[in-house]
């Protein structure tokens, strides 16, 4: 069975930082594509930011591109993201999503029906 856990979601201030953590199981990071998304309050899913951790691509969304960073950890099968300079628009549910395998595109980081995990919830202040 494939699960994947997010955790590491909260409250902080604008201009502060998160971690957040996706643990997966049951699949090997080396055939499959791990991509962040989240959804605010009466918006679509939009996606964040997406790694192949077998050759470490990294795809990110312009809102993302400098302030957040993903990274992976094959010991643990973990996927990070770092998110730095915080701001109110970044307040959302964090989904992380699994592909089912090669053959994806991540360039537009769009989401899918893969493998979901339940999300984190993002809060930031103003």
């Amino acid at each position: 069975e494939v699960q994947l856990v997010e955790s590491g979601g909260g409250l902080v201030q604008a201009g502060g930082s998160l971690r957040l953590s996706c643990v997966v199981s049951g699949i090997s990071f080396d055939n499959h594509a791990i991509g962040w998304f989240r959804q605010a309050p009466g918006k679509e899913r939009e996606g964040v930011s997406a790694i192949n951790p077998s050759d470490g691509r990294t795809y990110y969304k312009s809102f993302s591109q400098g302030r957040f960073i993903i990274s992976s950890d094959y010991a643990s099968n973990t996927v990070y993201l770092q998110m730095n300079s915080l701001k109110p628009e970044d307040t959302a549910v964090y989904y992380c999503e699994a592909d089912r395998g090669p053959g994806r595109s991540w360039h537009y980081i769009l989401p899918s029906d893969d493998y979901w995990g339940r999300g984190t919830q993002v809060t930031v202040s103003s």
